[in-house]
This record gives C-alpha cells, structure tokens and sequence, in this order.
C-alpha cells in the first residue's frame, strides 16, 4: 500500500511539520507500506514561484498513493486540496485530529477520523 501524507507545510517550522511525518513514516514502513511525503520536495518560502510545480507534483503524487492519511489537527490550503482531490478520484482519506469540533467537509470528505496518528495507521 502506499500512502501519501497530508498535512500543513506553508509557513510551518520544521518541528510542526516534520516530526509527525517522520513518525508516521516509521510505523507505515514497518507494516511494509510505501509513503510518499511531500514534504521531501520542500518549497517553504519558495512558494509563488513554483505553485504550479508544487501541486501538479501533489497530484501525480496522490493520483499514485493508495490511501491519503491527514494530519487535520489544524486548517490548511493545501491539505484541504489534497483531501477533496483524493476523495474526487475515488480513494480513501483517513485523517487524524484531537480537535473537538471537527468540520463537517472533513467528516464528508473522509474515509475515518481517528483521534491520534497511532490510531489512523
């Protein structure tokens, strides 16, 4: 199986980006899935210029995965996107978040909503 990982990158620090994905990277690979993280093509402040670059990369990406996990503890442009994209093409979104109100696009938009990463794998 491979998974995409879906998340806040614009205007995040390393740690707030970063550290989940490494984590979730870890405990998908162990159980022999494939992750592919978008994050390994980071354009942070370099944005503007390669837009189109960044989310035709995002697509070919998802259009490759098998199932899009979100880290939805916070809104994102982007992660927004990718979850309506994948759920348009007929794939499975499972996301993550410990919010207690948790928008109804999403509810609508996913597969399951899990409350930790742990729990989503």
């Amino acid at each position: 199986m491979t998974v995409y990982l879906a998340g806040p990158i614009q205007g995040m620090t390393d740690l707030e980006c970063k550290v989940w994905r490494q984590e979730a990277r870890v405990l998908l690979e162990r159980r022999g899935c494939v992750v592919i993280d978008p994050l390994d093509r980071d354009y942070r402040g370099r944005e503007d210029e390669h837009a189109e670059e960044i989310v035709d990369g995002d697509k070919d990406a998802i259009e490759r995965c098998d199932l899009l996990l979100v880290n939805a503890r916070q809104p994102s442009w982007g992660t927004a996107m990718e979850v309506i994209y994948t759920k348009l093409i007929g794939k499975d979104v499972v996301a993550f978040t410990d919010c207690e109100a948790i928008s109804p696009w999403l509810r609508c938009h996913t597969t399951a909503i899990y409350r930790t990463l742990n729990d989503a794998i």
